[in-house]
């Protein structure tokens, strides 16, 4: 699992440095107006390359979603009476991913990366998301006439519609539950 989480907060890290890459590559033509605009995928790459040089092995574990992850993984585990040293004295305890599976990752919303409330369903591609983000995307993407992507990373719908949105009411009450039993926990 931390492999996992490090291999994304490196490729997070990526795409970061490519937006920047191209924000810069927009703001160098602006400024200089050169008489014959210059070769922009090139001027992209060589910017990006540029931030990429200055990577460090450590970078990513300063990455929020990666922190995140971390921070989560650690409450899991005082929630299920997991210490840290567990494994040094022979006992196995729950397994990580099982726990970080069943619970709060089914939770966070892809657009917002937050604990959701009011989730709602694809019934095109399956995946949940924040219902007041979702629908702000849709809207957003339709005023520009332009089709909605579901944000789930690696998934192909391409043409999210309000009308493919259902109320998902038995997660809503999945994480109500789990918030219930972690106030319990800490009190």
């Amino acid at each position: 699992m931390d492999k996992a989480m490090v291999e994304l907060a490196m490729m997070d890290r990526e795409l970061s440095h490519y937006i920047k890459a191209v924000q810069s590559a927009i703001n160098h033509v602006k400024e200089e107006r050169p008489e014959k605009i210059p070769d922009l995928k090139l001027l992209v790459e060589k910017k990006f390359l540029a931030l990429q040089n200055k990577n460090c092995d450590t970078d990513f574990q300063n990455n929020a979603k990666f922190v995140q992850f971390k921070q989560q993984l650690k409450e899991l585990k005082k929630q299920y009476g997991l210490q840290a040293d567990r494994e040094a004295d022979g006992t196995e305890g729950v397994d990580e991913d099982m726990i970080v599976t069943q619970s709060q990752t089914n939770f966070i919303c892809p657009i917002t990366q937050m604990e959701m409330k009011k989730p709602v369903k694809n019934k095109v591609c399956g995946h949940t998301y924040e219902e007041e983000a979702i629908v702000r995307m849709i809207e957003s993407k339709h005023r520009r006439k332009k089709k909605a992507c579901c944000p789930k990373i690696g998934c192909s719908h391409r043409d999210v519609r309000m009308s493919d949105l259902l109320q998902d009411e038995a997660l809503r009450r999945a994480i109500e539950s789990h918030n219930k039993k972690k106030n319990r926990h800490s009190e």
